[in-house]
Formats: structure tokens, sequence, C-alpha cells
């Protein structure tokens, strides 16, 4: 028996993150926990769908409060109508598509060293690639994170396919969260 993924549709309010990157200007919403618990994982998920009418696709992060949270991409925002403050209307379905994720330069660069990890990294999937790359990059510290892509490449030229005890939610390990909205 095939499932289908049925349509989620909820408000939110549109919000700047309190400290934004690279001094970028962008926004991004939290889904309602009901809404969330709709979707097929605690962690990070493809969706399709529209905001105010306006269709896009993009991953939905965790927000490690069993929810998850979207940055909004400016040309759906500008297209419909809506700013910082506004409540937005969306509509949105699981795709199932798992895109392939960006690979950080330091990781990519120990994968190009080391040719068995690198192997078992092209063969597995995008989910576990992922994965791979937030176990890294959740790292507090340069020297941790040295030392998970050490041990990444060690454990994938090993065969590992997967890294151990990561939760994909951020609900027990805090390591993946919402940005910190301005205040209004």
């Amino acid at each position: 028996m095939t499932r289908t993924a049925s349509t989620i549709r909820f408000s939110a309010k549109l919000l700047r993150p309190a400290e934004p990157s690279k001094g970028e200007a962008w926004t991004f919403l939290i889904l309602p926990k009901d809404a969330s618990a709709k979707l097929p994982t605690r962690g990070m998920t493809a969706v399709a769908g529209t905001l105010n009418g306006q269709p896009f696709r993009a991953m939905l992060e965790p927000d490690g409060q069993k929810s998850h949270w979207l940055k909004v991409p400016d040309k759906v925002r500008e297209a419909a109508a809506a700013k910082p403050g506004d409540v937005v209307l969306l509509d949105i379905v699981s795709s199932g598509e798992e895109p392939e994720p960006r690979v950080p330069p330091d990781l990519r660069k120990a994968l190009a060293a080391s040719p068995k990890a690198a192997q078992v990294w092209s063969d597995i999937t995008p989910i576990a690639r992922r994965d791979w790359i937030q176990w890294i990059t959740s790292a507090k510290r340069l020297e941790t994170r040295a030392r998970r892509i050490g041990n990444a490449c060690d454990m994938l030229a090993a065969g590992k396919r997967r890294v151990c005890c990561f939760d994909r939610s951020g609900v027990y390990s805090k390591a993946l969260g919402a940005p910190r909205a301005c205040p209004t």
C-alpha cells in the first residue's frame, strides 16, 4: 500500500534573524508544532508548496524543539508581497526528494585525500551525507570540527555508511535550532 503525502496548511509569522550571517538580510519562519508533526521526519525534510500562493521548493530544518523552521527565499517572499512581521499562509507537502547537500570545503578536501572514504561517500544516500555534514558542522570549536572530519574519513574508509548516535532532530543534543529572531 502506497501512502501519498497530504498537503499541510498553516500560517506563520515571517521573522528576521537577530544575527544574520555576513550582514545578509533574510527571513525565516517557524512551523507550528501541529504542522511539523504531520511531516515524515523530525530531521531535515524536502518540501514543495506555496507561500501566499507563490510556489517554492525548500528544505525544512529541525529546530531542536520537535518542530521545523524554513529560510524563506527572497524571491518567494517578494513575489508573495510579504515582509518581516507579516503572517503568511503556507501549503506544503513533503516532496520525498532529497537534494544533494552542499559539502563544506574542508570536508571536500579531506575526502579528496582519502579515496576509500570518497568511494563510500559517493555510494551513500543524500540523507546519510547530510547527517555526516550536520554532525561535522554542529561542532562548536574548530578543533572539534577538524577531529570530526578526520574521524568521518576514517569511519567512511572503513565502510561505515552512517554516523553513529547523531540526533537528526536536535532535540537531544541541542546541536540544531532555528535562528534567534529579532524582537519585533
